[in-house]
């Protein structure tokens, strides 16, 4: 199990300012190797990614993260930075901060309406084992895809989009869902390598290189026509088809594992959560069990999560059913220091029909301003002594 936590960066003195990426990396640099060896990158608008490495089970993991994001918040809090986890940028509009050619491609390519969902989101993506055999990885194909809603409706949190309420409790995800079905919708299909093929091969070529010319956006063909007909260069080669596996951005990615992309950034101190929740229903036979029968009724329910998350009757069921089948399995899976921070996020919003973005969405913009200033403090000063984060 891996994870892959993606950070909006506020400037503590002035939230609404966007902070110059250069500045971000020299800080960052500053903070030397992370203790754990998680890699950081950046995403287009700025936002700061920390990936973990694989472990062979969920309480490494979660030690392994917490010890890193403590290690780089605390040297970014001396400077006045703050990591703050919202689906969406609840204040700030995009501005892309990438000047690299795969970012200007990419924008080229989604046009404007790309903008948001590159420069102004966050997620935390899961990475789970693909499973043992044949067998396995197709179980597990079908949960990811039938829990997705549940995990989309649980921890929803992008109600607000620029100072301004959207009527969706995930805008990031519904950004994302919308921009391009070709590589954002679900791949359709029982069979996960028919169906993830097929995906792959219909998919429009974001880029491709073009000699000394660089990069170029959107060539006007899909994979599938870049092997039957070529392109000006040729046919692609390996390395091509691995880019623009990497360009694909539906809900559940296989990259070798499965990595889950439909889960919003979650407020502190919840970050570890999702991971937890998703870990135990996949890895612990029970729970798995439990989550499959849960879910089933809820497969497909993509827009109501988005819409309406835990608000929407059946979706609160299956979600206040996998909550306590994941609890009852994290001691079994040698993870029994995450039931509290687990059970804590469950009262407080699964059990109540609630996820985060229900906290978002009614405050104004100058309010939500000084809360965000406020809980970023309380953040850095309390970090150290929460269990969530020790």
């Amino acid at each position: 199990v891996g994870a892959e936590t993606e950070w909006l960066v506020v400037d503590s003195s002035d939230p609404v300012a966007h902070v110059p990426l250069t500045r971000l990396r020299t800080l960052v640099d500053g903070a030397g190797p992370l203790s754990s060896g998680s890699r950081v990158t950046y995403e287009p608008g700025g936002q700061l990614e920390i990936s973990t490495a694989p472990f062979p089970e969920l309480g490494a993991l979660h030690t392994a993260l917490a010890a890193d994001l403590s290690q780089i918040r605390a040297h970014l809090a001396d400077h006045g930075i703050a990591l703050t986890g919202h689906g969406i940028d609840p204040l700030r509009g995009p501005l892309l901060q990438q000047a690299e050619a795969r970012y200007r491609c990419m924008s080229d390519y989604f046009g404007s309406a790309g903008l948001a969902p590159m420069c102004t989101t966050a997620s935390v993506q899961v990475c789970l084992d693909i499973g043992a055999d044949h067998a396995d990885a197709l179980r597990r194909w079908r949960l990811a895809h039938a829990l997705g809603p549940v995990l989309v409706a649980s921890f929803a949190n992008s109600a607000l989009q620029a100072g301004r309420p959207t009527g969706l409790r995930s805008t990031r995800q519904a950004l994302w869902s919308g921009l391009d079905a070709g590589r954002t919708a679900v791949p359709a299909g029982a069979d996960p390598v028919e169906a993830w093929s097929r995906y792959a091969l219909d998919a429009q070529v974001m880029l491709i290189r073009d000699g000394e010319a660089g990069w170029v956006a959107d060539p006007g063909m899909s994979f599938r026509e870049w092997i039957t007909e070529g392109g000006a260069a040729g046919g692609p080669t390996e390395q091509d088809l691995s880019y623009h596996l990497s360009t694909l951005f539906p809900p559940v990615r296989p990259r070798g594992w499965l990595e889950l992309r439909m889960i919003d950034a979650v407020p502190d101190p919840y970050w570890p959560v999702p991971m937890a929740v998703a870990t135990a229903l996949f890895d612990d036979p029970r729970a798995s069990e439990l989550a499959e029968a849960a879910v089933q009724p809820v497969a497909g329910r993509w827009r109501q999560a988005v819409a309406d998350a835990l608000t929407d009757p059946s979706l609160a069921v299956a979600a206040r059913r996998c909550f306590t089948a994941a609890v009852e399995a994290l001691p079994r899976l040698g993870a029994a220091d995450l039931v509290p921070i687990v059970s804590e996020y469950a009262e407080r919003y699964v059990e109540r029909g609630r996820c985060p973005a229900d906290d978002l969405g009614s405050h104004e913009p100058d309010a939500f301003i000084a809360s965000t200033v406020s809980t970023q403090r309380r953040t850095v000063r309390g970090a150290a002594d929460h269990p969530a984060t020790r």
